[in-house]
């Protein structure tokens, strides 16, 4: 398209808009940008950009890089202060300049390049310049009116986080990047600040709704909002005072579209998505489309292909950013529940909150912070004063000594027949206790034949099954020893007779159903699952029965380990979320109520499971569905259960009606974990989407899990654990190799390239 010239209207002049409008200039288009303030008005201080932002718009203007580079501030510190211990962590490398002189700098490039900057100037909308124009880029902010009129056409959906913050400045510059917390009488109260230019610091100051309403700042003006933040962190701010910029206190909005463009207008930056000021990454998401899009249009010969090929390369990075963002938002929200950790473990784990960070990451910024780290943790050092990773550190539940942290996560197989598990079992529970997992579970065991999910699910109903299960507890004790080996007993509940998984998962069985029993006569798929009985008295105390009972196999099978399955929508599952459980007796209603049975299943269970070994218990922490269990519930359920005597508790999410919308991501459910966790002070197994040992050592260390359930990676690589040891260098108890297997503890050598 280069070589055709296109009438460009941009509207919005933020740094998006600008850069956009120089980057067209300069590929030869005519380019008009509105921007209703005034040229030197702008919003918030300070901008951080990073050197990958930065080597793209090298590659792109050297003219815009080096009027940048020449005004840079940098640093590679970040500071976090925790009730007044300060702690340094270095090697981050970051890089900020003050908002307004970013501006001036693309002001001064717009114009050399013939760019026609309409300030003080309301722009008309996009869809009547787009009448005029071959393009219109709307790059109006996260108030976009360009979203709002085309709302049926880009679909938006906004939400609001918990916090209320305020951008402020002070007139000193900070030597690092601070994280200060302040513990007030009203609750917990956050600064986040960093320097931008020689004399100069921008200063965040945020917290929840409630603490901001019930400390009155809801009713201050600008001035006096300022002057009670520099009175909070008067020992950051070393009495100095706070000035502000029309700063108000505000939510932040979190903006996904499901389309950026219709036609001829392109949404860009804010107009388009937000990602949370916390990960600083408003300015670099904006720039990086700015980038995308004109190198698009100089590629594709048509406004149509560059506008579809810009939002199909931009997407991915968007949504991860986006992940990373939500996750660092979430911390900061939920930064009550954390202030009681150790201080470094604080520190590490405001560090690695957004998941880009990690423990191997932040081993190579600072290495001598990350041993800290770990040495508070228990990791020992070996002989050579290399460290133990933490995955390989022994943990204890009741009289069951783990010798490291990973879980091989339950995986139902549906390779039964008539509920007995057979050699298939042997092998596939056999290889990954041999492949140096902590602990493996076995799939969900049915504790009848109604309580299947398919014909080939296992169960624990009949002597013949429990004489199957103790022929692989017996390998696994004899073949690998020092691996545990855990069982995990359920009832399907409203979720049964199904067809095999890879036949068609949760479709009804073509022929050969049984009667499905739940909570309440609700199917799972409307129209396609069969209703359900509503289980009464009796089926109650038949469903206590048989827990009992396979609890008894279980012992005598040998297992170490026994988990309720109250998840995923399956009958115990059921009875706990309001979506599923609709009834009017002792049972239902309030969420007591729908607790009782699964607590009665529970100790009916630990009463006859043998009282030193542990039990764990999996739950839905939430549905991922409109008026289903909540985060605030998910707590007094597992409070519940740990108040019954439950030694961990092992938190899923979802499966719990067919019309859920989970958000998908790497180590999606492990929130839920750690809120529990630093809540509760309960022993907690994470899992979903946890695909690296990095990810293992760093829920860890951060002190969001105690223990990490992995399944697919373990489908992958039975010795993911073994191979996970190699790859650090740890050679040391936590994950030995079996002896037939020792010559393979080292990866083999590999041809030339």
């Amino acid at each position: 398209m280069s070589a055709s010239t296109l009438r460009v209207a941009v509207v919005g002049g933020g740094p998006g808009g600008l850069y956009t409008a120089a980057l067209l200039a300069r590929q030869g288009h005519t380019v008009e940008l509105w921007e209703r303030g005034a040229p030197d008005d702008t919003f918030g201080f300070g901008v951080v950009l990073s050197d990958e932002t930065l080597g793209g718009i090298e590659r792109a203007d050297t003219v815009v890089h080096a009027a940048l580079a020449a005004e840079f501030v940098r640093w590679d510190d970040v500071d976090v202060v925790h009730r007044g211990r300060l702690l340094t962590s270095g090697g981050h490398g970051f890089a900020a300049l003050g908002r307004r002189r970013l501006l001036e700098i693309l002001h001064e490039r717009c114009a050399g390049l013939g760019v026609r900057l309409r300030f003080r100037a309301e722009a008309p909308d996009a869809f009547a310049l787009a009448d005029a124009y071959d393009l219109v880029v709307a790059a109006d902010g996260v108030h976009s009116a360009t979203r709002a009129s085309g709302a049926a056409y880009f679909r938006p959906t906004e939400t609001p986080g918990r916090c209320r913050y305020v951008w402020l400045a002070a007139d000193f510059a900070f030597d690092s990047f601070r994280f200060e917390i302040a513990e007030t009488g009203h609750g917990v109260v956050q600064l986040h600040g960093y320097p931008y230019a020689p004399d100069s610091s921008t200063v965040i100051v945020e917290m929840r709704e409630e603490v901001w309403r019930a400390a009155g700042l809801d009713l201050c003006d600008e001035a006096e909002s300022a002057s009670r933040c520099a009175k909070t962190f008067a020992d950051a701010l070393h009495g100095r005072p706070l000035r502000g910029n029309r700063s108000a206190w505000t939510r932040f909005r979190t903006v996904v579209n499901e389309h950026w463009s219709h036609g001829n207008v392109v949404l860009l930056g804010d107009a388009a998505h937000t990602a949370h000021f916390s990960i600083g990454s408003g300015t670099k998401l904006a720039v990086e489309d700015a980038l995308a899009l004109a190198e698009a249009l100089d590629r594709l010969p048509d406004v149509p292909s560059a506008l579809a090929a810009y939002e199909e390369e931009r997407r991915p990075a968007v949504a991860s950013t986006q992940r990373a963002a939500a996750a660092s938002m979430r911390w900061f929200e939920d930064l009550a529940g954390y202030v009681d950790q150790p201080a470094r473990q604080f520190a590490f784990n405001l560090l690695t909150r957004s998941r880009r960070v990690t423990h191997d990451n932040l081993r190579l910024r600072d290495e001598r912070f990350t041993r800290a780290v770990e040495r508070d943790f228990g990791c020992p050092e070996d002989a050579d004063g290399t460290g133990t990773p933490p995955m390989f550190t022994p943990f204890t539940l009741r009289g069951l000594t783990l010798r490291n942290r990973v879980v091989v996560s339950p995986m139902d197989t549906y390779s039964a027949e008539d509920g007995v598990p057979g050699d298939f079992h042997l092998v596939h529970l056999g290889g990954r206790a041999l492949g140096g997992a902590g602990l493996v579970m076995t799939e969900m065991v049915c504790v009848s034949a109604e309580g299947r999910i398919t014909p080939g699910c296992a169960g624990l109903w009949t002597a013949g099954q429990a004489a199957a299960w103790k022929r692989i507890a017996d390998f696994v004790h004899g073949s690998a020893p020092g691996t545990a080996l855990g069982v995990q007993l359920g009832h399907s509940g409203r979720k049964g007779s199904t067809r095999l998984m890879w036949e068609g998962m949760d479709e009804p069985l073509p022929d050969g159903n049984w009667p499905l029993v739940a909570a309440s006569a609700l199917p799972y798929k409307a129209g396609v699952s069969a209703v359900p009985r509503a289980l009464d008295a009796a089926d109650l105390a038949a469903i206590r029965s048989d827990f009992a009972a396979a609890a008894v196999r279980a012992a005598d099978c040998g297992f170490d380990l026994l988990e309720l399955h109250c998840a995923h929508g399956y009958l115990l599952s059921g009875f706990l979320s309001p979506l599923t459980n609709h009834r009017d007796d002792a049972y239902g209603g309030p969420l007591e109520n729908r607790l009782r049975f699964p607590l009665e299943v529970f100790d009916a269970v630990r009463e006859v499971w043998p009282e030193d070994r542990p039990m764990t218990v999996r739950l839905s922490a939430t549905d991922w569905a409109p008026g289903g269990t909540t985060p605030e519930e998910a707590e007094r359920i597992a409070a519940a259960f740990a108040a019954r005597g439950a030694d961990a508790i092992d938190v899923s999410t979802g499966q719990v009606v067919a019309e859920e919308a989970p958000e998908y991501g790497r180590s999606y459910q492990t929130p839920y974990a750690d809120r529990i966790r630093n809540a509760l002070g309960v022993p907690v197994i994470a899992v979903g989407a946890i695909s690296s040992w990095d990810d293992v050592n760093s829920l860890l260390l951060a002190g969001r899990a105690d223990l990490c359930a992995l399944g697919r990676p373990h489908l992958y690589d039975p010795h993911w654990t073994l191979h996970a040891a190699a790859e650090q260098g740890y050679a040391g108890p936590g994950a030995p190799w079996p002896a037939p297997y020792r010559a393979g503890s080292r990866r083999p050598p590999t041809g030339k390239g």
